[in-house]
């Protein structure tokens, strides 16, 4: 299936895109980012399971194990902090 990504500030940085078209098998969100990670060394040091990655499903919060569908769009961004 064919998924959008989107890439939010430091990780959209350190990918160096803030979104692209991704063909996937992934099942899940976790599923994906470890397919994302397995693209080289700029996804995976972003994307690190020991990161704080927030991870959102058709732009709701969600945890790793939301299902993925055609067409959906998923995005990370490091946790927003504020003051």
């Amino acid at each position: 299936m064919k998924v959008q990504v989107r890439y939010f500030a430091s990780v959209r940085e350190s990918i160096g895109l803030s979104n692209e078209s991704v063909e996937t098998q992934a099942a899940d969100v976790a599923a994906l980012r470890s397919e994302l990670m397995a693209r080289g060394e700029h996804y995976s040091a972003c994307l690190a399971p020991e990161r704080s990655v927030r991870m959102a499903l058709n732009q709701l919060m969600v945890q790793g194990n939301a299902a993925l569908t055609e067409g959906c769009e998923v995005g990370f961004f490091p946790p927003v902090t504020g003051g």
